[in-house]
């Protein structure tokens, strides 16, 4: 009975204050906005794939649009213009995150790099990142790992079809590749495919990756209506404390066993070297933190930016062609692409451009909000207000690319400065991802080897399936499939005496 009547209770609290919410909004000049139902407001547009449901809003109300999830005001931006007020003229408005219940548990309090509201701690989080991991000399020193992951996909592969084409699946290839190339830099371990280093730790780390992209994203309903954020509150701090857990592990055992050659140049390392000197300043906590940063940002994303450029590929074979030509140009075949190679090759950087115009793996970017009250395109948007900018629409604005549906990596030519504020795959302003030259250089060197190593077909004579499927970083619906056989001089230069 008692438990009843607070819940009653909290459920008219609740209303009480969502009425005076709405009486205080509808006195402002807020962007248009769709009929809500009371309560939940707008929280029953929430249906995948989201970055289309808000494209199809701002065709029938415009590029700057106010929702309600609940009690939460949201502002959903679709044009250039409009996102590049909101990161030049509001960019310090806009430079905090949401407090979602992910970031509350699993990122220590909003403690993190991702998830720290903008100010003193964030900018001394941005400094360490940019400094002593994103850094083109810290990813120089662990290049190395970065090659070796590429080279034992390249082997495992080119075993599969030494006498005849052979078909692969290249979702949970490239999954395994970018998982294994980020813990190795991380921690100097592999948790997927052969060689791994601990099978039980291993597989508790691929559970717990799942399990934190169910919660990841706006798609929560427990993050905006109160009433039900104690159901998924209490599987969030049990999946909290599982993730401390391992990453506790992972740097109490660097701390305590430093014989392994490889693990001296890890992040965790590193971090540890500077936390001798200054033990106030890089704590476990911070280092944690950095930790999944690196791994929530930089690992599924990369994977299904590879998958999508694949599948333009294959269906479009004159461009993979054009893309071997110039590596056989510039390259040749007497080694193996490498990273120092990249710039060198303007065509192949152009696919991976045009493959994150089409298929952003962050459609939505990463959530914003607004600290204070500001005006964007005319209209005044609240303090307290979650920013949603959807830079697939963006992407496919047509009064901002010509035959904006279409692959044309050719589209770049006239420089980067041409495509500022039309092509932001990794966001905008000072909360942008400061994890991107990273990102470039794995996508470019696995994508570049894979057409400079294989022949490449697709499994029939129908086009790739380009459908999207559910989840935050916009995968494929149906995973991508194709055949490969390895080429007469990749033979040569790759170790194929047996299996990895």
């Amino acid at each position: 009975m008692e438990d009843t009547l607070l819940y009653l209770f909290l459920f008219i609290l609740f209303f009480l204050a969502l009425k005076v919410f709405q009486s205080r909004i509808r006195r402002q000049n807020l962007p248009p906005s769709p009929p809500a139902i009371p309560i939940i407001g707008h929280l029953n547009l929430l249906k995948p794939p989201m970055h289309r449901t808000f494209h199809s809003l701002a065709e029938k109300y415009g590029p700057i649009i106010f929702l309600r999830f609940s009690c939460r005001p949201v502002v959903i931006v679709s044009s250039s213009s409009a996102a590049e007020e909101c990161f030049t003229k509001n960019d310090i408005v806009f430079a905090n995150r949401p407090k979602l219940l992910t970031g509350k548990h699993i990122a220590y309090n909003y403690t993190t790099l991702l998830h720290a509201p903008y100010g003193d701690h964030w900018r001394n989080l941005r400094r360490i990142g940019s400094i002593e991991i994103f850094s083109t000399h810290r990813l120089n020193v662990l290049q190395s790992i970065r090659k070796d992951e590429i080279k034992r996909l390249l082997t495992k592969l080119s075993y599969q079809s030494l006498r005849d084409f052979a078909k692969v699946e290249l979702k949970s290839v490239f999954n395994e590749l970018t998982f294994n190339i980020m813990m190795r830099m991380i921690a100097g371990k592999r948790y997927y495919g052969d060689d791994v280093s601990n099978e039980k730790e291993a597989r508790k780390f691929r559970e717990m990756m799942k399990e934190i992209i169910t919660y990841s994203g706006v798609s929560n309903p427990g993050d905006f209506m109160p009433i039900l954020n104690w159901i998924s509150e209490r599987k969030v701090i049990m999946l909290a404390k599982k993730v401390d857990k391992f990453l506790q592990g992972l740097i109490d055992e660097h701390r305590n066993n430093k014989e392994n050659l490889e693990r001296k140049h890890t992040m965790i390392d590193h971090l540890l070297a500077l936390q001798e000197s200054q033990p106030d300043y890089y704590t476990d906590e911070i280092i944690k933190g950095l930790i999944q940063t690196m791994l929530f940002a930089g690992t599924d994303t990369s994977a299904v930016t590879l998958e999508w450029a694949m599948s333009n590929l294959l269906n479009q074979p004159s461009i993979l062609r054009k893309a071997r030509d110039e590596i056989e140009t510039q390259v040749g075949q007497e080694c193996l692409l490498d990273e120092s190679h990249l710039p060198k090759l303007p065509y192949l950087q152009n696919i991976v451009s045009e493959t994150l115009r089409l298929y952003p793996a962050a459609p939505l970017l990463v959530p914003h909000m607004s600290s204070d009250d500001c005006t964007v395109g005319g209209y005044d948007i609240p303090r307290g207000t979650l920013l949603l900018v959807n830079a697939w629409a963006i992407h496919r604005d047509p009064t901002l690319w010509d035959d904006p549906t279409s692959f044309r990596p050719e589209r770049y030519g006239g420089g980067e400065e041409d495509v500022h504020y039309k092509l932001m795959p990794f966001g905008l302003g000072r909360r942008s991802c400061p994890g991107s030259g990273l990102a470039q250089r794995v996508v470019g060197l696995t994508l570049g080897s894979l057409v400079q190593c294989f022949e490449w077909e697709r499994v029939s004579d129908e086009e790739i399936d380009m459908r999207e499927g559910r989840g935050i970083t916009m995968p494929k619906a149906e995973p991508l499939e194709a055949m490969c056989k390895v080429r007469p001089f990749a033979e040569k230069i790759l170790p194929l005496a047996q299996p990895i």
